[in-house]
């Protein structure tokens, strides 16, 4: 008769936590690590593109090989996210040598130790078991989560917040997991195509800027429906760590100046899975129409006749600066804010925008992608007569525990950028509102 698992939290802050495997898999687990301030090491010959983001971001140390018994040194647990068996056993011999836990995502009857399905609500954290069956302990993980939607107020009253009903409005319909490829028979998400097969569909999610908790009700309640989920790098890592384990993971990251899935390949991604009967959930940081390409995401589908569900979401062009203490409009202060993408430089042929016409603007200008650019942004503004005085700030990763503000001019932002290393994903704020909240 097998024992019941001793549920135990662990406190791994500045714990040393050893991830062998760069993929899918160590994707999604390592992100609710670094939430926990587990000092990460990674090993594996290769990365994920987010993965990659979060090594170069100093999140996490990387060694670019294949496991050694010597990275269990001074290890407090081992998460195995391989899916070779034989690679995967030698790695956990070793842990059980040196009596470490070691969780294995290809065999879970070899673990020592299981993860568990967890939702958070503000600092409570529920982690249910299920036996060995991950779908059973999602169930149960779920109407937990709907329980938690009852709010105690401050006077320990209840205040509840219901989740739209999904019979009403553009829902996709819950999808039934089924391989990659096959057609659904029941509970399909999608019509019937040509030759009676059974079309999935996809739904543009937008997760918001960075606190997991900041995804709207809608767009998790499809994310957890969901057979595949097509996924950017700035989208909350902790959102990756409650999908299904039977949920297809497709990393399409697309990292400033860096390794990029090309957009076309992840239209026809979208639009194969759908195709084959799966309800696809493509997760986007912030709003998918603000910069995130979903237009040209739903355009592909339609002209596939997939259908599309659009979901908002919160974007960094609001949220940032109101993590940071700064409203983008104030009475008195700014009557209106406009969002521009700094992506490509002012004199670059390519740019649509029309800095000149942006320098002479009273409001608020909340630059989106433009720390490589700008130096050559606030240059060209002050040369079309925005003062050199004009209040500026940069917050990066916002709404997130990594969250950093440096406050500045418009003159000296550019300068000041370099001497604190701030670094993709910021958003620049620039206008009187940036001091409007100062006491």
């Amino acid at each position: 008769m097998t024992s019941n698992p001793y549920p135990l939290g662990l406190r791994l802050d500045g714990r040393r936590v050893v991830v062998v495997g760069g993929g899918a898999v160590a994707t999604r687990r390592v992100p609710a690590l670094l939430d926990a301030g587990a000092d990460v090491l990674l090993v594996a010959p290769e990365l994920t593109p987010a993965l990659r983001a979060r090594v170069d971001a100093g999140r996490l140390h990387w060694v670019a090989r294949r496991f050694e018994p010597a990275d269990l040194d001074g290890a407090w647990l081992v998460q195995v996210a391989i899916d070779d068996p034989i690679a995967a056993a030698s790695v956990s011999a070793v842990a059980a040598e040196r009596r470490i836990f070691c969780v294995r995502a290809d065999d879970r009857t070899a673990a020592t130790a299981w993860t568990p399905a967890v939702t958070r609500h503000g600092p409570v954290t529920v982690a249910v078991l299920g036996g060995g069956d991950p779908r059973r302990a999602m169930t149960v993980r779920d109407a937990i989560r709907d329980l938690l939607a009852v709010r105690l107020a401050a006077d320990g009253t209840a205040s509840t917040h219901r989740r739209p009903d999904a019979s009403t409005g553009n829902a996709a319909m819950p999808g039934t997991t089924v391989p990659i490829g096959t057609a659904r028979k029941t509970g399909a998400a999608g019509s019937t195509g040509t030759g009676g097969r059974r079309t999935g569909r996809v739904a543009l999610v937008g997760a918001g800027p960075g606190d997991p908790e900041l995804i709207t009700v809608k767009g998790w309640r499809l994310l957890t429906e969901a057979d595949v989920v097509v996924a950017d790098r700035l989208v909350p890592g902790l959102l990756l760590d409650e999908l299904r384990p039977d949920v297809e993971l497709v990393d399409a990251s697309k990292i400033p100046y860096g390794p990029s899935r090309a957009q076309e390949e992840i239209n026809q991604i979208l639009v194969d899975r759908a195709l084959a009967g799966a309800f696809v959930v493509r997760l986007k940081g912030g709003d998918p129409y603000v910069f995130g390409r979903g237009g040209e995401e739903l355009l592909a589908c339609a002209a596939a006749g997939v259908p599309v569900t659009v979901v908002p979401g919160v974007t960094s062009s609001i949220a940032a600066p109101a993590a940071a203490g700064i409203p983008v409009t104030h009475r008195g202060v700014a009557h209106e804010f406009t969002v521009v993408s700094g992506h490509l430089a002012p004199d670059a042929p390519a740019s649509l925008v029309r800095w000149d016409a942006l320098a002479g603007l009273r409001g608020t200008l909340v630059i989106l992608m433009g720390l490589k650019n700008l130096a050559a942004i606030t240059a060209t503004l002050i040369a079309h007569g925005r003062s050199p005085q004009t209040p500026a700030a940069v917050v990066q990763e916002a709404t997130t525990g990594t969250q950093r503000v440096l406050r500045s001019t418009l003159g000296e932002v550019a300068a000041d950028l370099l001497t604190v290393d701030l670094r993709p994903p910021a958003v620049v704020v620039l206008g009187d509102v940036v001091n409007a909240l100062d006491s």
